[in-house]
């Protein structure tokens, strides 16, 4: 309580005589303001011990009661305390609607004293106090908006860092760091089992798009994390569940390219759940635009995770043919790709190239010529289908 004095210097006066005067009455009024507070919520009681309770009350009361009747230039010390409350309120997890209750019961047993103590017995001092009413109840306001500002800030600057401390949770986990406890205290953080079937999402940086991410799906969450490389997302699968239900919720929310993990059973394996959806989204060619699964990609993924090889392997295979035209050795290598997508097919081949079938066949002759390979030995064909993946991701060649 406490603001501006009022009207006149002799209401002012009568009103400070009065103050003084209630100020012997603060323990009895800090008693039945917190039996008050405990018969409207049990919250109080377990926010903090009773004996701080009296205290802290019984210091807004007194400095309240002191304001109301201070000159018109003194420090708002009332305001001060009552953003300090505010602030200490939010730590201790009182809720806001609480806080504010407190200021207001408070604020209507200080008026309710005044009217009943000295003032109430003389009517002069009575018609001061009632002048006064306006002034009194626009203290209590500005001490009830005081704490609740003071409260909203400090509520998100304790969510910001809690946020901070989740997400540097996540990242070591993510990172595969083996501290003691780590887990266990991300689980209890995100809300998230600490055992259970998890996968991960990467998404490539500069393929980001603002579309809205998917969070939920039926049976399992997604939880995003922007780091400096790309988009991550740790997903929390539902028992049991595979991850075509995560492919399909992502499918048309996510352009790619990206990598989806096979299911790790911990928070423990993020580590190395990141890594292997990484792996899955190098398997993606350059201008790629899928979300594809490790486990479907599992050759290429090999040849991917080996780039030294992986040249030698071009280079063994498809020696001859780099050797080409650029434009003739794309023809060449583009008729084998869609041949391998058509299972073999050669009719169906020729119909996605739009040339005759007999066309395809000369082609692929051709190609086994300038490998010395053949398309119809097993060995000679995985040789090829793995030259064709290591080829297409080690980007443009002139």
């Amino acid at each position: 309580m406490g603001g501006r004095r009022p009207r006149t210097g002799h209401d002012w006066k009568l009103l400070a005589e009065s103050c003084t005067a209630l100020l012997e009455r603060v323990p009895e009024l800090v008693d039945e303001h917190l039996r008050q507070l405990t018969e409207h919520s049990a919250v109080y009681g377990q926010v903090l011990p009773y004996d701080q309770q009296w205290r802290e009350a019984e210091e807004a009361m007194r400095i309240g009661i002191e304001t109301i009747s201070a000159p018109r230039d003194s420090p708002r010390r009332d305001l001060e305390y009552a953003e300090d409350a505010g602030r200490r309120r939010a730590h201790q997890g009182l809720p806001l609607d609480l806080l504010v209750h407190a200021y207001r019961n408070a604020g209507y047993l200080v008026w309710d004293a005044l009217v009943e103590g000295t003032a109430g017995r003389e009517p002069e001092r009575l018609a001061a106090l009632m002048r006064s009413t306006t002034m009194v109840w626009s203290a209590v306001d500005a001490q009830a908006q005081a704490a609740s500002e003071a409260y909203r800030a400090t509520e998100a600057e304790l969510r910001r860092r809690t946020d901070e401390q989740l997400q540097a949770l996540l990242d070591a986990l993510l990172e595969g760091q083996a501290t003691p406890g780590l887990a266990a205290r991300a689980a209890a953080g995100l809300d998230l089992p600490e055992h259970g079937p998890y996968a991960v999402v990467v998404l490539r940086a500069e393929r980001r798009e603002a579309a809205e991410r998917p969070v939920r799906g039926a049976g399992f969450r997604f939880i995003w994390r922007m780091r400096a490389d790309g988009e991550v997302a740790v997903v929390a699968l539902a028992p049991g569940q595979g991850l075509d239900a995560v492919a399909r919720a992502l499918d048309g929310r996510c352009a790619g390219p990206g990598g989806i993990s096979p299911v790790v059973p911990g928070l423990a394996e993020l580590g190395r759940a990141r890594r292997l959806a990484e792996l899955a989204l190098r398997t993606c060619p350059p201008d790629g635009t899928a979300v594809v699964r490790l486990d479907q990609r599992m050759p290429t993924a090999l040849v991917v995770s080996q780039p030294e090889l992986a040249d030698r392997l071009v280079s063994d295979v498809f020696g001859a043919l780099l050797e080409l035209e650029p434009a003739d050795r794309a023809v060449l290598l583009e008729t084998l790709d869609v041949w391998l997508v058509c299972e073999g097919s050669a009719g169906r081949a020729a119909g996605r190239l739009y040339c005759h079938r007999n066309t395809v066949f000369n082609r692929l002759r051709r190609l086994e010529q300038l490998t010395s390979r053949s398309l119809a030995r097993p060995r000679d064909l995985i040789e090829m289908t793995l030259a064709l993946d290591a080829y297409r991701l080690s980007g443009p060649r002139q």
